[in-house]
């Protein structure tokens, strides 16, 4: 502590330098500590944090790296993380590994500050994959502090700006349309078709009257959202024409990698 720091410095002053010295010590600033992130985050690696918080009155020593900082700054967790066993792994002063498991999923629907940990350095975090037949409710993950800042969708044909667009997370499928540009003249909104790879890797397809451009539908990172033009039947029929018939399978697994 700063108290037994400067206990031990005025000893050692004391003892062989000066006549009853006085050491009074202030924290300004902690070196990073380095903690390693793997599994369902969107930026899996090592990762420096601040160690210490600072307010307009100098260094908050209360206020240190938390998992939840470290989720966020890896760009938070993905589509398929399971956030229900989420586990931290440490080394003690003894080096004996302490493995601290935290669910996530409960603290969404009940009290988040009990699974905000203080991290340490050195810090291992993993997140893992959700199974093939479990699922989560991603509506209420995206509002989380641990959803991702910004997410990937591509809006293609009829809209200004056709391409990849960053959407917030609990964004619909409407206003990923107006962060494109919104539609053409020759859109037609009657028919959209959006298209999204489930945990399981199989693609799923659907078609939506966005005429009021208002929907419920919350994008994923990786949706495909396909705008028509007038006088094509279907959203579908459009991408088929757009993507190349004989391929328009490959391509949507392109455009959703």
């Amino acid at each position: 502590t700063q108290n037994s720091l400067a206990n031990a410095i005025e000893n050692q002053l004391g003892s062989s330098y000066l006549v009853n010295p006085i050491v009074d010590l202030s924290l300004l600033i902690l070196r990073p500590i380095s903690v390693t992130l793997s599994g369902e985050v969107h930026r899996p690696g090592p990762l420096q944090l601040d160690s210490l918080q600072t307010n307009r009155t100098g260094p908050n020593i209360g206020s240190g790296p938390t998992l939840v900082n470290a989720l966020t700054e890896a760009g938070g967790v993905t589509n398929f993380a399971d956030i229900r066993e989420i586990t931290v792994r440490r080394i003690d002063a003894d080096g004996r590994t302490e493995t601290i498991a935290l669910n996530f999923w409960d603290a969404l629907v009940s009290e988040p500050a009990a699974i905000n940990l203080m991290l340490r350095d050195g810090d291992s975090i993993v997140v893992p994959r959700l199974s093939a037949e479990e699922s989560l409710d991603r509506t209420l993950i995206a509002r989380s502090t641990i959803a991702p800042d910004t997410i990937r969708v591509k809006v293609v044909g009829e809209v200004m700006n056709p391409g990849e667009v960053q959407v917030a997370p609990s964004s619909t499928l409407s206003s990923a349309i107006a962060t494109a540009g919104g539609p053409t003249d020759d859109a037609k909104l009657k028919n959209v078709a959006f298209i999204r790879m489930d945990e399981s890797e199989s693609v799923t397809t659907q078609e939506l009257d966005l005429r009021n451009l208002t929907d419920s539908i919350q994008v994923e990172d990786g949706d495909v959202i396909i705008v028509p033009k007038r006088g094509v039947a279907t959203g579908l029929d459009f991408a088929a024409r757009l993507l190349n018939p004989l391929r328009f399978l490959t391509d949507v697994l392109r455009l959703l990698e």
